[in-house]
């Protein structure tokens, strides 16, 4: 039950309708993450937006279960539950596809929280961006020019820099969301994305 009041799909009319009906994911389900937006459905919009673009626009070069590792990361050091198990379940289906081991990649990002050696399965490079995100999350005012330098280093473009800065800014956005709120995964299948949505539906009035 969310600490505020929410108008659920089955309840929704004019514009609110119309949203959930751009949002729904499979099944025709709307995450209780976007619902908790009802009573300001401009809010709901700015949301999607940014986690489209931030996780699912296919002119980000950092591959999507990468960047799902730092959702799982940064939830779980903003201690979000809701996100972490959603974006947990998102990321095993990622990985399944790509044939690799979720639970090595999430013991490895439960290393990188706990600030622990090593960096198998994650390479080098990929657990130098996962510490940025860390410490992003955790000290932001501490981040300087040398933290972006040190990816640099790690062969990592500007631009992609700035893919990682923007899903751990997402998440930090979410996670708050989420826990100030008293979002719950309570009856929600988990791990369900909207399907892709064009830019031109995501008009802001």
């Amino acid at each position: 039950m969310a600490f505020i009041k929410v108008i659920h799909p089955q309840e929704a009319e004019g514009k609110l309708a119309e949203i959930y009906r751009l949002v729904r994911g499979p099944g025709g389900q709307v995450d209780q993450v976007l619902q908790i937006h009802s009573l300001r459905p401009h809010t709901l919009q700015g949301h999607m937006a940014l986690y489209k673009a931030s996780l699912h626009d296919t002119r980000n070069t950092l591959p999507v279960w990468y960047l799902e590792c730092f959702g799982v990361l940064v939830s779980r050091l903003n201690e979000c539950a809701y996100c972490d198990v959603h974006h947990g379940t998102g990321l095993k289906r990622l990985l399944r596809r790509e044939k690799l081991d979720y639970a090595a990649y999430d013991a490895a990002i439960e290393r990188v929280r706990l600030g622990e050696k090593g960096t198998s399965p994650f390479t080098a490079r990929e657990r130098a961006g996962l510490e940025y995100g860390l410490k992003l999350t955790l000290d932001p005012g501490a981040v300087t020019q040398a933290d972006i330098d040190r990816l640099r280093r790690k062969e990592f473009s500007d631009g992609q820099i700035l893919e990682i800065n923007q899903v751990t800014a997402y998440f930090a956005y979410a996670n708050r969301t989420v826990t100030g709120l008293g979002v719950s995964t309570e009856g929600e299948k988990l791990g369900l994305a909207p399907p892709d949505t064009e830019e031109s539906d995501w008009h802001h009035e």
